[in-house]
């Protein structure tokens, strides 16, 4: 029998998943396309017990969530710049 996991590094785990559920809401290809592919990308690693690949992942799915909201800030930045500038 494999030994408990860590529940503070389950609890991150969960968290980090539902932060990035709901950034997917808005992903530009839609949240139907997102979410099978963030499931998976976790459906993956679940069987992971050591804990310091643990926190690798969650190393991992925080980079993935900056670069998604990079993403967002860059749309933003790009529909304000056409709205505002006449030469974009």
């Amino acid at each position: 029998m494999p030994p408990p996991i860590n529940p503070d590094l389950r609890r991150q785990v969960i968290a980090i998943y539902k932060e990035l559920i709901h950034l997917g809401r808005d992903y530009p290809q839609g949240f139907d396309w997102f979410r099978p592919r963030l499931h998976a990308a976790f459906m993956a690693n679940a069987h992971l017990q050591d804990e310091e690949q643990i926190r690798k992942g969650i190393e991992r799915a925080e980079f993935v969530r900056k670069e998604i909201e990079a993403l967002y800030y860059l749309k933003r930045y790009r529909t304000l710049r056409k709205r505002y500038d006449a030469d974009a």
